[in-house]
């Protein structure tokens, strides 16, 4: 009897080995957390911290995790799993070529040609070596006029956006940002991410005008009321671009350095659907495809009532899985794609194509796998808005019905930076445990910085957690430095 309980006793040893070095290990990881929370540079701020164990939902270390704060772009881990849960990780965005009216023996097409969107944020994209790039994309679609026998188009070329609604942007979006190109809406027919490149000619001269150059793509009937000054050599690009969605008139103001070469700025597309019009007349042309060189859109069309005819489709041009997608949005924070995801979520779901029912649908979702969402208020796809507001048990919450679900995991999982390798996370955690067993979605805006993601203790327990700091004193490189020592703990 004695041998049998001294056998059970040292069987037990190493059990309870592990279990002291786990609580251990617990202990140094809310350390560190109450150690970053009490730092100077928090005195005024407001910093939410949840780490929660996968495989049982505990909470194994926090500070004020119910808290809800402003989480910049560590909101797009909850759109993009929202996105690979609801549509599939297979699901493909789509765009079509058609035409109404009919094309006689001469090869004339008695009515309009169109290029209906279906909300593929990435037509034209250059970010993808397997997606159709700009050019690419023109080429493609007069080569399908050509083989359906048109020669001569009567009516007119019209960019069809009508998949989604005409809200593009957040409602909640600052005007600062929605010119430049982080701030593009998401629109049913996008192109070349809906961006352009605004070129300068450098001046040697501090305080003077430098000039604009040109645009790419040229937009026409594009306005740009130039305000920018030259500034110090190593400034870098302080210039932005304000502007509205459909609006042709632009300011760009701020500065840029000083010098004698080109510099380029990112600027959003006005409107994308109409530039689409207007590229497609032109290569057309080119192409010897004779137009009336009226390029418009849908929306303008129903504007003018104009009545809707049966169409036929001639192409159809598909984008990229969603989870590449996916994965590209989380490694460069892409805003656009996540808010065309966002639409696309509120269209399969409840047949509307628009924000608000995209985040009902997410809602939703998110309720129904047993997320408690009191306190959690989201208002965009991506991030921008100033008026999300979520806790960061919330998105470690979310981390963790996302690891649970076998289905969605793995391609979820591999979309996130990781740890000294890639996106944000590419020059952080050198040379340290994290490597290999820690990936996260950053966020950052003036004065907020997050991170939200995964990492796997020295134990091999997978970790969710989520780490939010608001209205800090400061840099945010020294916050995001403070935040790497409270991460890396998580893999110690």
């Amino acid at each position: 009897m004695k041998r049998q309980i001294m056998k059970q006793f040292v069987l037990l040893i190493p059990q309870l080995f592990l279990l002291s070095t786990y609580l251990v290990g617990q202990g140094g990881l809310q350390q560190a957390i109450n150690t970053f929370a009490k730092d100077d540079q928090f005195t005024h701020a407001s910093v939410g911290i949840s780490v929660i164990e996968v495989e049982s939902g505990k909470q194994i270390a926090s500070h004020e995790a119910q808290k809800s704060l402003l989480p910049a772009s560590s909101l797009k881990v909850v759109t993009t799993a929202s996105a690979l849960a609801i549509l599939g990780e297979d699901f493909t965005f789509k765009t079509e070529l058609q035409y109404d009216g009919t094309i006689d023996d001469s090869g004339t097409l008695k009515g309009n040609l169109y290029v209906k969107g279906y909300g593929d944020p990435t037509l034209g994209s250059s970010k993808f070596d397997a997606a159709m790039k700009l050019d690419a994309v023109m080429t493609t679609l007069v080569a399908a006029v050509q083989k359906v026998g048109i020669k001569k188009i009567d009516g007119m070329i019209v960019g069809d956006a009508s998949y989604f609604d005409s809200a593009v942007s957040g409602r909640t979006w600052p005007w600062e940002d929605m010119g430049n190109y982080y701030g593009a809406g998401a629109w049913g027919l996008n192109i070349h991410d809906n961006l352009y490149y605004l070129h300068f000619q450098q001046n040697a001269k501090l305080g003077v005008q430098p000039k604009i150059k040109f645009t790419d793509p040229a937009i026409p009937n594009f306005t740009l009321i130039n305000e920018i000054r030259s500034a110090g050599k190593n400034t870098g690009d302080n210039a932005y671009i304000f502007a509205a969605p459909f609006s042709y008139t632009a300011f760009v103001r701020g500065t840029i350095p000083v010098g004698s070469k080109t510099f380029t700025i990112k600027g959003a597309i006005p409107e994308p659907p109409f530039l689409v019009a207007h590229l497609l007349m032109k290569e057309l042309e080119v192409k010897g495809v004779l137009t009336n060189r009226i390029a418009t859109t849908q929306l303008e069309l129903e504007r003018e009532g104009y009545a809707e005819k049966k169409r036929t489709t001639i192409k159809t041009i598909n984008s990229l899985p969603l989870k590449t997608i996916v994965k590209e949005t989380n490694l460069k924070s892409v805003n656009l794609y996540c808010e065309s995801m966002l639409r696309a979520i509120g269209q399969k779901v409840a047949g509307i194509g628009s924000s608000e029912e995209g985040l009902k649908a997410i809602y939703d979702f998110w309720s129904k796998k047993g997320l408690k969402t009191a306190g959690f208020f989201m208002e965009d796809g991506s991030g921008l808005s100033m008026r999300n507001s979520v806790a960061s048990f919330h998105l470690a919450s979310i981390m963790r019905l996302v690891a649970k679900d076998k289905t969605l995991y793995d391609s979820f999982y591999t979309s996130l930076p990781d740890a000294g390798k890639t996106g944000s996370l590419k020059y952080m955690f050198k040379g340290t445990a994290a490597i290999g067993k820690l990936k996260a979605k950053s966020g950052g805006m003036s004065r907020v910085r997050s991170y939200t993601g995964y990492a796997r203790s020295k134990s091999g327990t997978l970790l969710a957690f989520s780490i939010i700091a608001n209205n800090f004193e400061g840099s945010s490189s020294t916050v995001r430095k403070k935040m790497e020592k409270v991460m890396l703990s998580m893999c110690e």
